[in-house]
């Protein structure tokens, strides 16, 4: 998947360090994969939720943190 906000996850890291190794581990999950629906991502992700349409939230780090993202599958970007 292409994920458009890069620059904000690492922003976020910076100022979050307990959250860095989580949310690095999340983001390269993410570019990795190709995934096309909400079933995928939960299967990878467990601790995801789907908060409206083609948006969700993930817990990041046993919930250090909480990421929202919304996905398009049929582009595979991600945009937080």
């Amino acid at each position: 998947m292409h994920i458009l906000t890069h620059r904000k996850i690492v922003e976020f890291a910076a100022k979050h360090p307990n959250a860095a190794r989580a949310l690095d581990t999340w983001y390269r999950t993410m570019k990795a994969a190709t995934f096309t629906n909400f079933g995928e991502i939960r299967a990878v992700f467990p601790a995801t939720d789907l908060l409206k349409e083609n948006v969700f939230v993930f817990n990041i780090g046993g919930n250090t943190a909480r990421l929202v993202a919304a996905i398009h599958f049929n582009r595979q970007m991600v945009s937080s």
